[in-house]
């Protein structure tokens, strides 16, 4: 596992779920899912957040481990999605003392999830407050659609650690080695990725503050080369593209439009192109398609006509991208018909939609099967996207 230390008062009593299959019913995980809450041990002992109902009893002993024997003082609620909050109804029933701290619009939806008497235990809190416990004092900024309504983050005064809520978060557990960018990534833009100017926010916020160590409800704990996560969430938010490079996504019924485009993989490659990725929308995870459309800075788009439209795997790739604001990008359009081709049309109406896309010409139709003038024509898109480079 990771290294879960944070200070000798700040304890990591967050569990894996290595069983789990889908993030959120949609996003694979083949590496599973860590979901971090935090333990202040002070005058006061406070926790930050609490977990997913699989990994409840996991988390139960971590914290009853640390505690040993001790009550809860104080829960904060940074963020009220199931994953992170499932357990608060447990706590508040086994320590009736324990004060519940959000901000006005935690308080106005927790009673969608628990039925808790909060009369003589909520402590409501706004941009800019504090709270101390000891040694140990939290002071909380709002991130509102970060990614939902109440989400806040608290940043510890003495330790200079900031508690980031969803944000900064990755997927996979914590003994999984691999890249942060990657996952983290595609955790981005398919969990926060509409809410570029909401980030953006939080960040300027984020940087007025001395921070030594990030701590996020996901992921690794960030301890070395801050600059580097935070620069990524910069451009990520700004949706600006992160390397220079060209995807290809395919949506294909019989192969014939794959065939195509890994013909004009092969073209672009042989002119020179620095990065080219194909994604077959029909067999691949359209989240790391999604991924891939917001890291590079140009897209081709292949698809299959169908029912006087566009297949439908192109049809949802697309919808996922308005739904997260996709913008500013070079993209080349490629349709296969056999009779009346649609799916071009369907794609550039689709794309209209979008902020500050320009379709590169030329759009190629392909009828069935990849002709020599449709080679021609790959060569021609092939230089039309390749201009700049």
């Amino acid at each position: 596992m990771k290294d879960t230390k944070i200070t000798d008062d700040i304890k990591y009593i967050g569990a894996d779920d290595k069983d789990i299959r889908l993030f959120e019913a949609q996003y694979e995980v083949p590496n599973g899912m860590a979901y971090n809450s935090y333990l202040i041990k002070d005058e006061k002992n406070v926790i930050l957040d609490t977990v997913d109902r699989k990994v409840t009893n996991l988390w139960l002993e971590n914290l009853e481990k640390e505690l040993n024997g001790k009550k809860v003082d104080y829960l904060i609620v940074s963020h009220l999605e199931p994953d992170h909050a499932y357990n608060i109804g447990l706590l508040a029933k086994k320590y009736p003392e324990m004060k519940i701290v959000g901000n006005a619009m935690t308080f106005t939806m927790l009673p969608n999830f628990f039925n808790i008497d909060l009369s003589h235990r909520k402590i409501e809190v706004k941009e800019g407050d504090t709270l101390n416990f000891g040694k140990h004092t939290l002071q909380f900024f709002m991130a509102p659609m970060v990614h939902w309504p109440e989400v806040m983050v608290s940043y510890e005064q003495t330790e200079k650690i900031l508690f980031t809520a969803d944000g900064f978060g990755k997927f996979g557990t914590l003994d999984t080695e691999e890249d942060w960018d990657c996952e983290a990534r595609r955790y981005y833009f398919g969990i926060v990725g509409k809410y570029g100017a909401q980030v953006q926010a939080l960040l300027k916020k984020a940087a007025t503050l001395d921070i030594k160590m990030i701590c996020p409800l996901h992921g690794p704990i960030l301890k070395e080369n801050l600059e580097h996560y935070i620069e990524k969430y910069n451009i990520w938010s700004s949706y600006e593209p992160e390397d220079q490079g060209i995807l290809i996504a395919c949506a294909s019924i019989y192969g014939n439009t794959l065939e195509v485009a890994q013909k004009l993989k092969e073209i672009l490659e042989q002119k020179g192109a620095k990065k080219v990725v194909l994604t077959d929308l029909v067999t691949e995870d359209m989240a790391e398609a999604v991924e891939d459309a917001f890291r590079y800075d140009k897209m081709i788009l292949a698809a299959s006509s169908y029912n006087a439209g566009v297949f439908v795997p192109m049809e949802q790739f697309l919808y996922k991208l308005k739904a997260r604001n996709y913008q500013n990008r070079k993209i080349g359009i490629i349709e296969n018909g056999s009779w009346a081709p649609s799916a071009g049309k369907t794609m550039k109406e689709m794309l209209q939609q979008m902020k500050d896309i320009t379709i590169v010409e030329p759009s190629i139709t392909i009828k069935s099967t990849m002709k020599t003038e449709n080679r021609e024509q790959l060569e021609k898109l092939a230089d039309s996207m390749m201009g700049g480079e």
